[in-house]
């Protein structure tokens, strides 16, 4: 073989040596970025489109459930206990203490009389009422063949009991008409208090009441008593002070006739400042009050039981004025002088229907006689 062709060999191995090396190393320095497509079973694969970035798919509103109906729950009906009517025993402590010395005696001797005596005269029931009442015991004692202090007890609670009793002591109200209640009795014993009193509880009863302010000669009276007014939901009719307390009552009678009120309760003064002689005054209400159309079914004296038996000359002098047909006794709970109860009733013939044991309305309570008498003597 000649050089020459040896030679063109050599350079053809060379170049294409050359070339071989050439095409691997751009290979290299281009990256797998630049790596033909791959083929598969021999055919050429597309090329991979560019993946866009995930988009987030819109949010799917959430049903919102409609709130449920309200759910109508029934209230348990208000329950407003009755007022508890105060207890005689409870009240009339200071009352019972007057008889504590003689009780429990274990028999009947003149020491035994003489201790009850002094305790019946304490307690205000009067010399009179006081010794007729012993004289009648020492009768059932010889008679009966009574021996122990506790009958003699007994025999007291059953004798002053029969004395309490009357056929009537209720609050009289006429149908259809428009009834008057007085209220008389000097100042300072309760009137217009016993008025607001018992005005709540004739409503709380159902019935309309009207309320005469006819004591204009006390300072604030007519205030008093419409406070009272408007805790009892009563009316009032009042004047200006100092003025005729007999047009003023028949003011609220009228009043009350117009407006279908079947009560009035009618305060009136206790002193005049006047020249006027009070018990004169208290006549000339009497008859104004019971003019058509009003009509006068009841006269209450109000009297303050610690005043024992200065209580018993008011009854007498305000009886013959104005026709009393019951007491009303206040104070009756702070009181040791509660035997002018039986006072009230034995000497005068007047009925006590209500008796204060407290200072709210709902201690203003009928007298029971049997809750009295045994109260006095409990241990």
């Amino acid at each position: 073989m000649s050089p020459i062709v040896v030679l063109l060999a050599v350079l053809a191995i060379a170049l294409v040596a050359g070339g071989l090396f050439y095409v691997s190393t751009q290979r290299r320095s281009r990256g797998p970025e630049l790596e033909p497509p791959s083929t598969k079973g021999g055919v050429l694969a597309p090329p991979r489109p560019t993946e866009a970035p995930p988009t987030e798919a819109p949010p799917v509103e959430a049903e919102v459930e409609a709130p449920p109906a309200p759910v109508e729950v029934e209230e348990p009906p208000v329950v407003v206990a009755p007022p508890v009517k105060p207890s005689f025993r409870e009240r009339l402590a200071k009352a019972r203490a007057t008889f504590a010395g003689f009780l429990g005696r274990s028999k009947i001797d003149e020491e035994t009389w003489d201790e009850l005596e002094e305790a019946l005269i304490r307690a205000d029931l009067g010399v009179g009422p006081a010794t007729a009442l012993l004289d009648e015991l020492r009768a059932q004692v010889k008679a009966r063949e009574l021996e122990t202090g506790d009958e003699l007890v007994e025999a007291l609670k059953a004798e002053m009991k029969l004395r309490l009793q009357v056929e009537d002591r209720s609050l009289h109200l006429d149908e259809g008409r428009t009834n008057v209640w007085l209220f008389v009795g000097v100042n300072g014993v309760g009137k217009t208090t016993t008025i607001g009193k018992l005005g709540k509880r004739q409503v709380a009863a159902g019935h309309q009441v009207v309320m005469a302010a006819g004591d204009t000669f006390r300072a604030a009276a007519a205030e008093q008593l419409e406070t009272w007014a408007g805790r009892a939901g009563a009316d009032i009719v009042r004047g200006a002070e100092g003025g005729d307390p007999s047009a003023i009552i028949f003011d609220a009678v009228e009043s009350a006739a117009a407006k279908g009120a079947d009560l009035v309760l009618a305060d009136t003064a206790g002193r005049l400042h006047t020249k006027t002689n009070l018990m004169e005054e208290l006549r000339k209400v009497r008859r104004v009050a019971d003019r058509d159309p009003g009509h006068v079914t009841e006269v209450l004296l109000v009297l303050d039981a610690t005043t024992g038996q200065n209580g018993l000359v008011q009854a007498r002098q305000f009886t013959e004025a104005t026709e009393v047909t019951g007491v009303v006794l206040t104070k009756l709970d702070g009181s040791a002088k509660g035997g002018i109860v039986f006072a009230i009733q034995t000497e005068l013939g007047i009925p006590v229907k209500l008796v204060g044991l407290g200072e709210t309305a709902d201690d203003l309570v009928d007298f029971d006689p049997d809750e009295f008498v045994d109260a006095l003597f409990s241990a």
